[in-house]
């Protein structure tokens, strides 16, 4: 039976998660991590391309890339011949046009020898450089009143008001989920309110817990909430929930993925339960693919949809995006009023065209010229709003499965932006 013949359960579920959420590129490196470890070299160079076509200077993806392509090039035990493998090594140069020959040579005297088989480093009980100290406020957040206020509400005035939670026996325990279109400040919001209640804020992605030996990830995951408990008050923080704690029905039953998603499942219940000043907060896209037990009483149990950036908002990323760049004339209203249905990232990406078109003039005149609203039309002409193929799919949900009432929030948001 060839090396390639039995297909690695992690390997499988990891490779679903990227094709729910290719723009996690934390979780499509670590695919390609995997892949390298079985000597799946062209695979994980494909990989390390689309990487690098959203980053072209990740270190890790670059790393990969001169390992995967010194195997392709060198190895003598693949069953295929170099001569059709090598189209496929050489795909992504053609692709996309990156200098993989000088990103190879600059990574090369850092790279670690490509077939030593080590465990992965799991989070230690002393490792608290993941910790942060957000300056973010909310009032730092532009618009987004609806936001704001629903924060205030479920989170930050129980926290603020002690007194009244234990007159009225509520609390401040259990999950919040923000869940809304890719590109549209989630993050940035889980860092205002640590900031709000002065805790700690402990930013944890996929690729930091998910591993690919027996018992690491599931270990990971314990690390992560008793750094947690030990540096309260904090916010632990999940990106791509989706990803992490996948609906349990669509994995297989031999899965490492269920293990995993029970032990998440596990922590929030004891941080819930046992622990006072850790406030559980996770993002993702695709609220619909995260399981249902990840939502019941003390866990996920509220969410909050945060949509695309109002006026308000729009104007405010792009003062953000252009505020320590040379610019002239720029009227941040008309910007607003002429990018309607732009997520925060779509407005980022705007600003960088605008500035790349104003610096190449420069280089061609000798002479720094400031970023204009000229540029920025340009730039907004040529990039358009990304969020559309996620409404098509939140629409469905609305229409199709909203039973008991979960997106009755964005199903409101859908009519008045008028997207049903």
């Amino acid at each position: 039976m060839g090396p390639f013949d039995i297909e690695d359960p992690l390997i499988r579920e990891l490779a679903s998660a990227v094709e729910r959420s290719p723009d996690v590129i934390e979780l499509r490196l670590h695919l390609a991590g995997l892949l390298a470890d079985k000597g799946r070299h062209a695979e994980a160079l494909t990989h390390c391309s689309a990487a690098l076509t959203q980053d072209a200077g990740n270190p890790t993806a670059l790393s990969l890339l001169q390992r995967c392509s010194a195997a392709l090039a060198g190895s003598t035990h693949l069953t295929a011949e170099p001569a059709e493998l090598a189209p496929e090594a050489e795909q992504p140069a053609a692709k996309d046009g990156f200098d993989w020959s000088s990103a190879e040579r600059e990574v090369a005297d850092i790279i670690a020898p490509a077939f030593v088989e080590t465990a992965p480093d799991v989070v230690n009980e002393g490792d608290f450089d993941v910790l942060q100290r957000s300056r973010i406020q909310l009032d730092d957040v532009a618009g987004m009143a609806d936001v704001k206020q629903q924060l205030e509400l479920s989170l930050l005035g129980p926290i603020r008001n002690p007194e009244l939670m234990k007159a009225y026996k509520v609390s401040a325990r259990g999950g919040l989920l923000l869940y809304g279109p890719p590109g549209c400040g989630k993050t940035h919001i889980a860092k205002a309110v640590s900031s709000e209640i002065g805790a700690n804020f402990y930013q944890v992605r996929i690729a930091d817990v998910l591993h690919r030996w027996l018992g690491d990830s599931e270990r990971s995951i314990r690390s992560v909430f008793d750094n947690a408990r030990r540096n309260a008050p904090c916010v632990l923080f999940f990106e791509e929930v989706d990803a992490l704690g996948h609906r349990r029905s669509a994995l297989s039953g031999s899965s490492g993925m269920r293990t995993v998603v029970n032990s998440l499942l596990e922590e929030l219940d004891s941080a819930t339960s046992v622990n006072d000043g850790v406030y559980v907060l996770g993002a993702t896209n695709a609220p619909w693919d995260v399981d249902p037990a990840m939502r019941r009483p003390g866990r996920f149990d509220r969410m909050i949809f945060v949509g695309l950036p109002d006026a308000e908002a729009r104007a405010g990323i792009v003062r953000f995006h252009l505020k320590d760049r040379p610019v002239s004339g720029i009227d941040l209203k008309s910007v607003a009023s002429r990018t309607e249905g732009y997520s925060g990232a779509d407005l980022a990406h705007i600003c960088d065209s605008a500035t790349q078109l104003a610096m190449a003039d420069s280089m061609r005149s000798g002479q720094v010229r400031p970023v204009t609203m000229a540029d920025i039309g340009a730039a907004s002409a040529q990039i358009r709003p990304s969020a559309g193929p996620w409404f098509e799919t939140a629409r469905n949900v609305v229409e199709f499965a909203n039973n008991d009432g979960s997106y009755d929030e964005l199903a409101k948001y859908l009519r008045r932006r008028k997207f049903r």
